[in-house]
């Protein structure tokens, strides 16, 4: 199995924490196949915060959880508080852990990080999957929400919605399709059942509500069925997300970041894990912020990094298709 880069988020948060948490529970063997990217300093105010029972050590396969130390320029920051030193920290180990996958084929796994600070710190993306893209110089990426009982993949995400209607073009949601349908073949779905919700309200009423959905997502559905895919839609997106819970899609191509989300965290919000498709490393991620109301308190739950960690591990298991 390839190791896990797990990035401890912004230090301000509660990833260093949840990251402390999870790892702890690991087994010894689990956890031997983990790196932790982030600052010493910072996990060791984690550490004492949330007793998590772990040692720390540079060395790999020394006696401790290893840690791909990134030396702070300044003292960790407080805890809770926009910080755009704390901003360039978690892009900083983020950096660090691309620089890692992209040479020895390691899975990355993220703790949450704070877009505000982020983009004060001056490094201008919209989140984890922008980023990715941008420092691997992938074309394009997807965000893909995965639980046990539904999944769906983004056809654009932090963006106004005014802007995302825009974003719904034929080229995009055909991208969205193929990325979806070859990422659930990888992971063993040998035909993939995909769904793809309409953009209006009842998929536009044959335009009463809309045109978008019979003049640009359909033309796009048609050719994924063309290139043999098995792709339905577009569907009303007010009843396709129950369809696909009670079984009957593997995968919903969501057309904006809220029809997407809402669903999916309403029946897994605990367990829903974040996947970046469409980029040369694989990355998996918590599905929820850095709660800085929290942040140092010690009571942030750490089951969705557990989440994370084991898609990370399945998907680590997994050779990516230009591996393969």
């Amino acid at each position: 199995m390839r190791r896990l880069l797990l990035t401890i988020g912004d230090p301000a948060g509660v990833g260093p924490e949840i990251a402390c948490r999870a790892v702890a529970e690991l087994s010894p063997e689990r956890r031997a196949q983990v790196t932790l990217v982030g600052t010493l300093e910072v996990l060791e105010r984690a550490r004492a915060v949330t007793g998590a029972s772990l040692e720390f050590t540079a060395t790999p396969g020394g006696a401790g959880v290893h840690v791909e130390q990134v030396a702070l320029p300044v003292p960790p920051p407080a805890w809770g508080k926009v910080n755009p030193a704390a901003g360039d920290a978690a892009y900083r180990y983020v950096e660090r852990a691309i620089a890692l996958a992209l040479s020895d084929g390691g899975c990355i796994v993220t703790a949450p990080i704070n877009k505000e600070a982020l983009n004060l710190a001056g490094h201008h993306y919209d989140g984890h999957t922008g980023m990715i893209a941008a420092l691997t110089g992938a074309r394009s990426s997807f965000m893909l929400l995965a639980a046990e009982q539904l999944a769906c993949v983004h056809v654009s995400t932090h963006v106004s919605l005014q802007d995302a209607i825009t974003r719904v073009t034929p080229e995009r949601v055909l991208d969205t399709i193929l990325a979806g349908d070859a990422f659930f073949r990888r992971i063993g779905t040998a035909r993939p059942r995909i769904a793809v919700a309409g953009l209006n309200p009842h998929c536009g009423e044959n335009g009463l509500f809309g045109n978008q959905d019979g003049q640009i997502i359909a033309p796009a559905i048609a050719e994924a069925q063309r290139r043999g895919i098995d792709v339905s839609g577009p569907i009303s997106p007010d009843t396709v997300y129950y369809r696909a819970s009670r079984g009957e899609f593997d995968l919903v191509v969501a057309q904006y970041h809220d029809q997407g989300h809402i669903p999916i965290k309403l029946i897994a919000f605990d367990t829903t894990v974040n996947i970046s498709l469409g980029t040369p490393v694989d990355r998996t991620s918590v599905d929820h912020g850095t709660a800085f109301d929290i942040a140092g308190t010690g009571k942030a739950s750490h089951v969705n990094m557990l989440a994370a960690i084991a898609y990370g591990e399945k998907l680590a298991m997994t050779p990516r298709p230009e591996a393969a």
